[in-house]
């Protein structure tokens, strides 16, 4: 074991058979080490010197390892002069940076390989093929990883709908592993993307501390559909506290803030909203606060709701959108 123990130290008690015979130990005395139970298979190929669970990290290096060394147009194990290596992408990418607790340790391991390998990867790997891994990839890190506005930014292309890839940008700029505007310079380098332009656009927002895309959602999905009454978007408005700006004020009873944050904030910020509605209160007006999930996933829901508001404050009522539309339910 002596000659592998630095390699076994390093990758978390993880190796291949590459780097087994790499170190000079022969076939014969790999198998002995497998027979003694030494070094036990993770996958093939790839093996852990123990025979208990492995933790996620040493799957983490296993999955690395395997797709590192395999190629199904060669032998297995062959070396290969162009052979970019293999490193963990999206959702493993991200859990390894954020550190135990912070994501599923339960689901297969992403492997990112070069966009003209095949790797056919056993159950518990998850292979993506893509581009200009040399300079997206943190080699100097084990496991190697892409680097984390990548993965972060393929975790939300992944996503099943919009509130979801909000989500998953959410998480992103919260950890503080990287910031909206380099999000936003990783989008752009991708020629290709799906929901393009809303993450452009929510990107965008998020790195100047603004809400214009949520702004916009409340118009298209939740008043105009339903025929809420039209509101004056950032009206200008002198407060008790000075000169403040109302995302929505629908006539002069009723004023609608969009909470477009995507984590919360410092203190001072939530006095801040709490003082704005304090003021809201004096001038004999009702606020209602909205986030992202309320206008952009609930619109219909909130859409009634908000009719109930309304007409409470003398105000003209909505209506449903369609047939399938959400209100009833939420008007109950």
């Amino acid at each position: 074991m002596e000659p592998i123990a630095p390699n076994l130290a390093r990758q978390c008690g993880v190796i291949s058979r590459r780097q087994v015979e790499a170190a000079g130990i022969a076939p014969h005395d790999l198998r002995r080490l497998l027979r003694r139970r030494d070094l036990t298979p993770l996958f093939p190929g790839v093996y852990v010197d123990h025979t208990g669970t492995p933790t996620w990290v040493q799957r983490a290096w296993a999955g690395v390892l395997f797709c590192a060394a395999h190629d199904s147009r060669r032998r297995l194990g062959g070396p290969r002069d162009d052979d970019l290596g293999a490193a963990l992408c999206g959702p493993s990418a991200v859990r390894a940076a954020d550190g135990p607790g912070r994501g599923d340790d339960a689901g297969p391991i992403w492997v990112a390989v070069a966009r003209d390998r095949r790797v056919l990867a056993p159950t518990g790997i998850t292979v993506v093929r893509t581009f200009g891994m040399q300079d997206r990839v943190l080699w100097n890190l084990g496991p190697p990883r892409m680097r984390y506005e990548e993965a972060a930014l393929d975790v939300a292309l992944e996503t099943a709908d919009e509130l979801d890839a909000i989500g998953a940008v959410a998480r992103a700029v919260q950890s503080r592993h990287t910031s909206a505007v380099r999000m936003q310079e990783a989008l752009a380098r991708r020629a290709r993307a799906p929901r393009r332009a809303f993450l452009q656009a929510v990107l965008a927002d998020v790195a100047r501390g603004s809400c214009s895309v949520l702004e916009q959602a409340y118009v298209t999905r939740v008043e105009r559909p339903h025929g809420l009454p039209e509101g004056a978007l950032q009206v200008r408005v002198a407060s008790a506290s000075g000169v403040i700006y109302r995302d929505v004020a629908v006539g002069e009873q009723a004023l609608v803030e969009l909470d477009g944050r995507l984590f919360h904030d410092t203190a001072e910020q939530r006095d801040r909203d709490f003082e704005r509605d304090l003021d809201a209160a004096v001038a004999g007006q009702g606020t209602v606060r909205l986030t992202w999930g309320q206008v952009v996933d609930r619109p219909c829901s909130t859409a009634a709701k908000l009719s109930l508001v309304f007409e409470r404050a003398g105000l003209p009522g909505g209506r449903p959108c369609g047939s399938r539309c959400g209100w009833p339910e939420a008007a109950a």
